[in-house]
């Protein structure tokens, strides 16, 4: 099954569940894809305390994950595409509701 899951917190707990989710999907064979939008493109900084949203984060890139950032959003925060974030539009979001099975919003 294709996944699409759209985050948009960086409430550690919620954005951490998020991730935890897409690994565990993407381990079971599925194809999923997160898009971070408003806050959840700080989702990378999220590293200390009980929920460690950079670690699961990463965890879904290592099981081959794909991650896609709102551009716009990235922007207005003053920051920069990353290689597991890679700025994206709009348009990728769309096109991803539009590919996956089944979209899950954080």
């Amino acid at each position: 099954m294709k996944l699409g899951i759209i985050l948009e917190t960086k409430e550690a707990e919620k954005a951490w569940n998020a991730f935890r989710f897409a690994v565990t999907a993407q381990k079971q064979g599925n194809e999923v894809k997160v898009f971070l939008m408003g806050e959840a493109v700080e989702c990378e900084s999220i590293t200390e305390g009980k929920y460690n949203v950079n670690e699961q984060l990463n965890k879904f890139v290592e099981v081959n994950g794909h991650i896609l950032a709102c551009g716009t959003c990235l922007k207005s925060r003053q920051l920069e595409s990353t290689e597991a974030c890679p700025m994206s539009t709009m348009i990728d979001c769309v096109e991803m509701v539009l590919w996956a099975d089944k979209v899950v919003t954080f």
